[in-house]
């Protein structure tokens, strides 16, 4: 009982490192995958990315060893220009610090 106390307390400081296609972040860092969504203007104009100011929403896939905050499955808010952008299995996933999650949304 007393290990298992101490186990649980030892995760809370350092938390649990996660995985997500066979990678795993290393400290701070979490993985996110995200899409991009095409914007329309009323008149029917597609704006491109370039022009596009506003922050990005993509879910938590997998967490470095010291991210406290954040855990898979969470939908977070990032800045368009934050992070690692990379492509797997053609899919759009990003790479970024802890803190430079804007917020997470709550259920």
């Amino acid at each position: 009982m007393a290990t298992e106390l101490k186990e649980k307390e030892k995760e809370k400081k350092t938390g649990t490192a996660t995985e997500y296609k066979n990678f795993q972040p290393l400290g701070e860092r979490v993985f996110i995958t995200y899409t991009e969504e095409l914007e329309r203007t009323a008149g029917g104009i597609y704006v491109p990315d370039t022009a596009k100011e506003k922050p990005q929403r993509g879910t938590v896939q997998a967490t470095g060893d010291k991210v406290e905050k954040l855990k898979v499955g969470d939908q977070v808010l990032f800045d368009k220009y934050s992070g690692t952008k990379l492509r797997i299995d053609d899919q759009e996933c990003l790479i970024l610090k802890e803190e430079d999650v804007l917020g997470k949304f709550t259920k």
